[in-house]
């Protein structure tokens, strides 16, 4: 029995001794590592491993989508193209709409044949609008491609296969719309090769969503990491189906690839919400995580830390919210700014005041904080970006309207006025805004995204003698002294249109817009208006607030060699706003220059404002006029240590790269 017990303990030692011995890959290394730190729980050390270190995003860069189409509704500025793959493609395109004899249609001097390319950007849901590019092929005999109307053209994924052949993949988007061109400029007579580019605002329309998804580094991938970063994510975001169970806004589908789903507060905001994930815990207990939010509180009060530990806080949720409202006492602007940011984004309305000063006063924090304040639904909201539009900023008021119309787009204040846009489909239609504000009038017109006017002052009047058109067939004029201004259309085979309206601006664009005026027709009315000095004040063209700008801190100055910070990247301006500056990952064209693009020369040649009409507040905005070019990113010199990229982030290789879009050339960002 001695000796029976003596055999059985030695064999449970050699047992233990050969478990010792096993590899631990067996077991998968990462795992074992993972559970070593359960067996500490009363550790003192904050070292906290975040999911911004083990993973990259994918699905960043936007998708190239293209087809060839045709314009119609040319003035005789159209052309037969000449035998070409292009000319087969529409063909086939033609015969797909079930129109009648194609080629007869082709040979029209009033059609053009034309390439239509769009860009998919990351997170786009099906039903949403995007703008397209067109241009007229050399050899399609094309003149002039003003006042054309694109007919409905299916845009393909386009890839490129080894032996550098191009495939078409799926549709994912259909376009049609008028047709907004280069030669709004007074540059157009000396290049005629911007009459054969433009551009449909907001002209495709998007059949097929798009999500995110979340890689694993290949050193740490496995499917227990995978589900462990999934379950993460999930627990801090989540949504609800219509019968209200909780849906997860991520979902490991291998043991490297993770489904990421935006959460509904981040719609309009994914740049920041990726910022947030990457800053989510992988593993944390109870101690750790108040011994971390003891020492992010210590950082947040640190302007050279604030950033981080602002977006740490957010990503650890509700039990971080005393935190950071402590962070709206904070000693510097910079840390009020960044701990107001994280609470709009937690739902705490207590951090309102803060971003309304932030979006008036400080111009690099502005486009951050009238982000976060659309993404509280609050009274207090809507009143505050009421007042912001009624500041002497150009870009401040814009701004607050955008922010507030994606907050609530049917707010009486900002709700808009439907125009037909001389079409009767949707993708025609532009929305006309007439604010009560306080303050100088302003006009603005977008060349992005939105095709909208938004007039600032509800009583602004143009001022005669008035000589202008809408498009080919509408003349606007008013004699000097006059108290009214006369519309009529003129267009052969049709009978004669006419107008008799008021000098405000609103009512002459809703009496153009009843004759038929398309919105590219108003674009170039208010433009030729701003040069000839017939608008009250300035008018204004995409101007919106970005990211990337220079914060020169309290007790530092740019002359004195101090480091000024960079408030993020241009890459993290929030999608809310249509961007002037594009990722848009497309071939540049050679013989587009700077100086023959039609957007800089809009801006280069419309109406300056006088010295005496501008502000102090303006003198350091961009895009405030139609005067000024409007993207140029500053040469800011190497950002301060809380926006250097973290290893993780240099690693991720699906960053797109920043183009500045000018109707179809590119030139790369300064960035």
């Amino acid at each position: 029995m001695i000796r029976s017990t003596a055999s059985l303990s030695w064999l449970l030692a050699a047992l233990a001794g050969v478990c010792v011995l096993i590899p631990a890959t067996v077991f998968g290394a990462d795992d074992l590592g993972f559970d070593e730190d359960l067996a500490r729980p009363f550790e003192t050390k904050v070292s906290t491993p975040l999911i911004g270190e083990y993973v990259t995003f994918a699905g960043m860069s936007p998708v190239v989508l293209q087809g060839y189409g045709l314009v119609v509704g040319l003035n005789g500025t159209g052309g037969d193209p000449a035998p070409s793959a292009a000319r087969t493609a529409l063909l086939e395109e033609l015969k797909r709409l079930r129109v009648s004899d194609p080629n007869t249609l082709l040979r029209s001097p009033n059609t053009a044949l034309v390439k239509v390319t769009t860009f998919l950007p990351p997170v786009h849901k099906a039903g949403g609008r995007l703008d397209v590019l067109v241009e007229a092929p050399p050899n399609a005999g094309v003149k002039d491609l003003k006042g054309g109307w694109l007919m409905e053209t299916l845009l393909y994924e386009q890839a490129i296969v080894p032996g550098n052949q191009q495939i078409q993949g799926f549709a994912y988007a259909k376009a049609t719309g008028p047709i907004i061109v280069g030669s709004l400029s007074e540059n157009s007579g000396r290049d005629p090769m911007l009459n054969l580019r433009g551009r449909v605002l907001g002209g495709a329309v998007v059949t097929k969503e798009r999500d995110l998804s979340v890689h694993l580094r290949n050193d740490f991938r496995s499917v227990r990491n995978s589900a462990r970063i999934a379950e993460v994510i999930g627990t801090r975001f989540h949504g609800y189906d219509r019968h209200g169970i909780k849906i997860p806004m991520a979902e490991a589908k291998t043991d490297r690839h993770i489904i990421l789903r935006i959460d509904n507060r981040y719609r309009d905001n994914y740049p920041h919400y990726l910022q947030v994930i990457r800053h989510l815990a992988f593993r944390e207990d109870n101690v750790a995580r108040r011994l971390r939010l003891q020492q992010l509180q210590k950082e947040l009060m640190e302007p050279r830390t604030a950033e981080r530990a602002s977006l740490q806080l957010e990503a650890i949720g509700s039990d971080a919210i005393p935190v950071l409202k402590s962070g709206l006492k904070a000693p510097t602007v910079e840390c009020r700014i960044y701990a107001a940011v994280a609470l709009a984004y937690l739902g705490e309305s207590e951090c309102i005041e803060t971003l309304a000063k932030a979006a008036r006063e400080e111009r690099a924090f502005r486009v951050f904080a009238l982000a976060a304040m659309s993404a509280i639904d609050e009274a207090d909201t809507h009143l505050q970006l009421r007042d912001l539009m009624s500041e002497s900023s150009s870009e401040t008021r814009y701004g607050a309207f955008r922010a507030l119309w994606t907050l609530d787009r049917n707010d009486p204040f900002i709700r808009g006025i439907t125009m037909k846009g001389g079409g009767t489909s949707a993708t025609s239609e532009y929305l006309l805004h007439v604010l009560p504000t306080q303050g100088d009038v302003l006009a603005h017109v977008t060349l992005h995204s939105h095709p909208e006017i938004v007039l600032f002052g509800e009583n602004q009047e143009f001022r005669p003698p008035l000589l202008l058109t809408a498009g080919r067939h509408i003349m606007v004029t008013a004699q000097a002294g006059s108290k009214t201004v006369s519309l009529a259309r003129f267009e052969p085979g049709k009978p004669d249109e006419r107008r008799e309206v008021s000098l405000r601006v609103a009512d002459v664009l809703m009496a153009a817009d009843e004759l038929g005026a398309t919105y590219p027709d108003l674009f170039q009315m208010l433009v030729e208006a701003s040069r000839q000095r017939n608008l009250p004040n300035r008018l204004a063209i995409d101007a919106l607030p970005t990211a990337g700008r220079v914060y020169h801190r309290p007790g530092t100055k740019a002359a004195s060699g101090a480091q000024p910070a960079r408030i993020g990247k241009e890459i993290f301006t929030p999608n809310l706003f249509p961007m002037k500056t594009e990722a848009e990952d497309a071939k540049t064209n050679s013989d587009d220059s700077e100086s023959s693009s039609p957007m800089a020369s809009i801006l280069q040649t419309s109406a300056e404002v006088p010295a005496s009409d501008t502000t102090d507040g303006e003198k350091n905005e961009s895009a405030e006029t139609v005067s000024k070019e409007e993207s140029a990113p500053s040469q800011l010199g190497d950002p301060p240590a809380q926006t250097t990229p973290t290893e993780a982030e240099s690693e991720n290789t699906s960053t797109p790269r920043r183009w500045w879009h000018v109707f179809g050339g590119w030139r790369k960002s300064k960035d």
